[in-house]
Parts: structure tokens; C-alpha cells; sequence
């Protein structure tokens, strides 16, 4: 009898799984709309930045990937590109930036002084930016090549597409008289 009702299609009503549903097909939308639309802050210190530089140039093109042009200002940015040595004096600095970005916000660090930094062991320079930020994806090299830098955006790409967006429930939102402030 067990094994009648395993096998018997059942058509469910369910809410959660409808909500389910309905925010995977939104969590796929946006997920393709922001891994297609990066808006990139560069935190160039070093000399890693040529290489910054060529990744941009039209050889490699890093406008295929929805990454074109570089935003001077945290506000406008959801990508933050450290790409080079950061001392410790920056180090503020770089956490400050980060704060600054918009939700929700990437940060890919480039070449190794980045990472871990590279040959710099001493008392100045920050052993690896995640020290001070989270990251996302590390590229590796002294200084990385393009292709490198390009094989990490479409790891993060990968990264941001998989991801999973929480819906808002207009039905729960608190309204004035339950204490959740003013409405418009």
C-alpha cells in the first residue's frame, strides 16, 4: 500500500512551496542581471596595475563580462578590485571603501601581495587583505595575467549567479501602529 501512494502524482498546494517556487524564478533573474552588470571600484596600489590596465584594454576585454567601466566612488560600486600591496596605513582606508559599497558587494583580491603579501614579509605591509575585509575570490601571481584576472571575474560571475535572493513579504512588514515607523 506504502509503495501505491510513492508512486501516485500529487499536485501541492502548499504556500512555502509555491513561495519556493516563485523565488527561485526571481533569485535566477537576478542573479543573471547582476552577474552581467558589475560595477567595479579599483583599489590600485601597485604593480599590478599595468596588468589592471590590460585587462581593460581591448585585447582582453573585461566589458564582455559586464565589468567595463571603473566607478571612482565606493557609492556607486558593488566590485571591489584591491589590486597590489596594501600597507598597513591603508589599511583603513580599504575597510572605510568596503563600508562604503552598496549591498550587495564583491571583493576579488589581485595577485599575490593582495592575497597573502606576496614577498613583502615585514611589519608594514597587510598579510593578505582578508585580514581586513572579507573576499570573495583570490587570483594569483606576481603580477597575474589577464587571462588569470578574467578566469576569477567568471568565477565570481559563477559565484553571483548561484546565489540565493531573499524575498520581502509585504504581508509581514510592521506598519505604524505595531511600532515599524512611518509608511509611504
Amino acid at each position: 500500500m506504502a509503495s501505491d501512494l510513492d508512486s501516485t502524482p500529487v499536485i501541492t498546494t502548499r504556500r512555502d512551496e509555491a513561495t519556493g517556487f516563485f523565488q527561485r524564478m526571481v533569485s535566477k533573474g537576478l542573479g543573471w542581471a547582476r552577474k552581467n552588470s558589475l560595477w567595479q571600484y579599483p583599489f590600485v596600489t601597485a604593480c599590478c596595475g599595468m596588468e589592471y590596465m590590460s585587462v581593460s584594454s581591448a585585447r582582453y576585454d573585461i566589458a564582455r563580462f559586464g565589468a567595463e567601466v571603473p566607478r571612482f566612488s565606493p557609492r556607486q560600486a558593488d566590485l571591489l578590485l584591491v589590486v597590489g600591496t596594501v600597507n598597513c596605513k591603508q589599511a583603513p582606508i580599504l575597510k572605510r571603501v568596503y563600508e562604503q559599497m552598496s549591498e550587495p558587494k564583491w571583493v576579488i583580491a589581485f595577485g599575490v601581495c593582495a592575497s597573502s603579501g606576496g614577498f613583502y614579509d615585514n611589519y608594514a605591509t597587510v598579510q593578505g587583505i582578508d585580514r581586513v575585509i572579507p573576499v570573495d575570490i583570490y587570483v594569483p601571481g606576481c603580477p597575474p595575467r589577464p587571462e588569470q584576472v578574467l578566469d576569477g571575474l567568471m568565477l565570481l560571475q559563477r559565484k553571483i549567479q548561484d546565489q540565493q535572493h531573499k524575498l520581502i513579504d509585504r504581508a509581514h512588514v510592521p506598519t505604524l501602529a505595531e511600532g515599524g515607523g512611518e509608511r509611504r
